[in-house]
């Protein structure tokens, strides 16, 4: 919006408005503001902004030392080998139910994993174990993590990776870009504000489906199940 009144009046500057005066008169509501009804409008639909921390004031949560993503091996950014993964939870509402999701660099394929009971680190860590179990050894080289909670016990997931598990900086999703554009399709599935402990182990294996064999252009057209047993096959 503040974009287009420049661009359609560029000699009335008095008609301009920079995007902070906008999100004000959105979210100050009643004193001299919009209506809070509009904040339903946004694609967040988030009534009240959140204050945030500064990463650099965030408390620890790790007992184990975190390996940030700076030490990853280098060949991890060029997305030429199998098994280089990034992970994350998609949450439901109030945060009281979640799915982790994993992606592979390279070939883009996905795997949901359920959280039926709750998604505490011990419960990931036995979860993300089983999931891990039914990969090859050649298909499980590195895990790329937040810095969430969730992962407090990564050191015992660890020895499942040749390379180890590694995690992004705080407030930092793009360096997990992979598994955050992949958790944005997966949310025309799994709705935000939802109870996400009832879909199902069959549930989530279907969207898997869908979603691995939906082409990609990054792919050349293949879909990430084809680019995934193509790369197994090397």
């Amino acid at each position: 919006m503040a974009a287009h009144l420049r661009t359609r009046w560029p000699d009335h500057p008095e008609r301009h408005l920079c995007h902070e005066t906008i999100y004000r008169a959105l979210y100050q509501g009643a004193k001299g503001g919009l209506s809070r009804t509009l904040t339903r409008k946004l694609r967040t639909g988030r009534p009240l902004r959140k204050k945030r921390r500064r990463s650099d004031q965030r408390m620890p949560r790790f007992v184990a030392p975190a390996v940030l993503i700076d030490r990853r091996p280098p060949v991890i950014e060029l997305r030429e080998r199998l098994g280089d993964w990034e992970g994350d939870l998609v949450v439901g509402a109030r945060s009281q139910s979640a799915v982790a999701t994993l992606v592979d660099r390279r070939t883009r394929y996905l795997r949901l994993v359920p959280l039926p009971d709750r998604h505490s680190a011990g419960q990931l860590r036995d979860a993300l174990i089983a999931a891990l179990s039914k990969l090859p050894q050649q298909a499980r080289r590195s895990l790329t993590w937040d810095q969430g909670s969730e992962m407090s016990r990564h050191h015992e997931l660890a020895p499942y990776f040749t390379d180890g598990i590694f995690f992004a900086r705080p407030g930092s999703p793009w360096e997990r870009g992979t598994n955050e554009n992949t958790n944005g399709l997966i949310r025309q599935y799994l709705p935000k504000r939802t109870n996400l402990s009832l879909h199902t182990a069959d549930d989530l294996c279907v969207i898997e489906q869908r979603l691995n064999n939906r082409p990609g252009k990054t792919l050349s057209w293949q879909t990430p199940a084809q680019a995934f047993t193509a790369a197994l096959a090397l």
